[in-house]
């Protein structure tokens, strides 16, 4: 991204920067040196080749709740206490960051339900709920049945050594959103959409020192100011405008053909649009077309490489270790028997075990921040030591603080997942390790999905798309690793498997075997 063009906004924010207060609540609340003025903790947070090479390692030394440094000398809190987190996903006094904030308005669109606040918030989420459930996701079983199909008519006709399985899912999410969502073919959305989309996806798998930097500083300008700035004529700028723009056109589009479908007596198909225009014509349904419109943009870019990575993710670790895949083809076998329509996907216990520890190693967003509206009093499960050696079970958030959801490090806490929490071993679900405590995220305690108010909406849809999706590949070949295998994990605002240039790859060698 190129950053000329904000210049001046950036000397603005400086300048509200100097002016600012000093004073930080935290600042007294230990945590690990600053190698830097300019950019604090945030390169070591960030920008490294393999994500929480430092952050896990000081969640080791410092605990579940420390402070680190941002850009330009700011105290952050890092927060991977489980009640912490569960009162901050829940306490409306939290909110978004600025930046994300505005790129969201930017990228996904005012009327989407990520975006609203307050009641309007709540009727939206209560109105798209009922398409989400588990029996409306259950209905989407044939799209992804068949979607899984086509990767392994893909697979069958590769003749090269090794595949990389990043693409296949990649274009296999995509088309499952566009036909059970949408109700249609991926081709038919138009390929300027389309496009765009791969680019947006393309632009949000990177990071750099400047975006860390600018996001820093454009955080300290107003919100109005900073949603001004989004117009400015950058790359990221455009791409997100463009996209936003053809996503409002086919959503219109899409529902103008509904519309007169159903107008007509035709049959819809089922899908997910189609699902909630007959709410609409409910007495008392609250759902309008513009609400069903404004969702486009954020199904296509939040419901498609967050799974695909996912997946990419636990082939990868089948290819590490023969017997844990030997063991879940043994399962998904048994389960098929003589009935392939009929698969009991929640009945299968290393299925799901190997999913959930999937989401808990690799959760799609490993970190993700707030910012206190108001003055906050934090509770803490366990107290923790200022510098000055004093104990806190509760800490003074002051308004404008940011905290740092650490959800990867929460994730790998021994206290909850067993000693050996940063290990990938599946059957901790399944022996008793785990812990059964307060419920923080909506599946197996994980915030994979986050939890609260916020609670992603399609996690039900993203599960059960998992679940088809190994049994097919997992029941049909082997996964092993290549001779010069090489795979990374990074973060680029979610988490992405990486070659040893740093690129989105996942190189796997692949057996048919039924």
């Amino acid at each position: 991204m190129s950053y000329t063009a904000v210049f001046p906004a950036l000397i603005a924010a400086l300048a509200l920067y100097w002016t600012a207060p000093r004073r930080s609540s935290i600042r007294n609340i230990a945590g690990p040196p600053s190698p830097s003025w300019i950019f604090g903790n945030m390169l070591q947070l960030l920008l490294l080749p393999r994500y929480g090479e430092y952050e896990f390692e000081w969640s080791k030394v410092y605990g579940s709740v420390y402070r680190i440094k941002g850009c330009l000398g700011q105290n952050r809190l890092m927060v991977s206490d489980p009640v912490a987190i569960q009162y901050i996903l829940n306490n409306p006094s939290f909110h978004v960051s600025p930046t994300i904030q505005a790129g969201m308005l930017l990228g996904v669109g005012p009327r989407s339900v990520v975006l609203r606040n307050g009641n309007d918030h709540r009727r939206l989420r209560a109105s798209l709920n009922p398409a989400f459930t588990a029996t409306a996701v259950r209905q989407y079983k044939p799209v992804f049945v068949k979607l899984a199909r086509s990767i392994t008519e893909q697979l069958n006709s590769c003749v090269a050594p090794s595949i990389d399985m990043c693409p296949l899912l990649s274009d296999a999410t995509l088309k499952s959103i566009s036909e059970v969502v949408f109700g249609c073919p991926v081709e038919d959305l138009g390929a300027d959409f389309v496009e765009h989309n791969t680019r947006i996806v393309h632009l949000t798998s990177s990071q750099s020192a400047a975006q860390i930097l600018f996001d820093a500083l454009a955080g300290r300008l107003p919100q109005w100011l900073l949603n001004r700035l989004t117009y400015l004529p950058t790359k990221t700028f455009n791409a997100l405008r463009a996209q936003l723009h053809f996503a409002n056109r086919e959503g219109w589009r899409l529902v103008r053909e509904k519309t007169e479908a159903a107008n007509l007596g035709l049959e819809t198909n089922g899908d997910l649009y189609s699902v909630l225009l007959n709410s609409t014509r409910s007495e008392n349904s609250s759902l309008r077309e513009e609400d069903i419109v404004g969702q486009t943009s954020v199904i296509m870019i939040a419901g498609q490489d967050t799974t695909a990575n996912t997946l990419a993710f636990g082939l990868i670790e089948l290819a590490k270790n023969p017997q844990l895949q030997d063991s879940l083809r043994a399962e998904i076998h048994a389960a098929l028997g003589t009935d392939h329509d009929n698969i009991p996907y929640d009945s299968m216990p290393m299925l799901n075990a190997f999913i959930k520890e999937l989401l808990r190693m690799y959760p799609a967003e490993p970190l993700t921040e707030r910012v206190a509206s108001e003055d906050v009093v934090l509770p803490l499960a366990e107290s923790i030591a200022t510098t000055a050696g004093e104990q806190m079970n509760q800490i003074h958030i002051r308004k404008g603080e940011i905290l740092m959801l650490a959800i990867a490090s929460y994730q790998r806490m021994a206290s909850r997942w067993g000693n050996d929490a940063d290990k990938f071993r599946p059957t901790r679900w399944l022996d008793g390790t785990v812990h059964r405590g307060e419920a923080v995220g909506p599946y197996a305690n994980l915030l994979a999905f986050h939890g609260g108010a916020r609670t992603c909406l399609g996690w039900r849809f993203a599960v059960f798309e998992m679940q088809v999706f190994l049994c097919e590949l997992v029941g049909r070949f082997s996964f092993s690793l290549p001779m010069d295998h090489f795979a990374e994990v990074r973060i680029a605002n979610t988490l992405l498997p990486t070659d040893a240039q740093g690129g989105k790859r996942a190189l796997l060698c692949v057996k048919h075997i039924l």
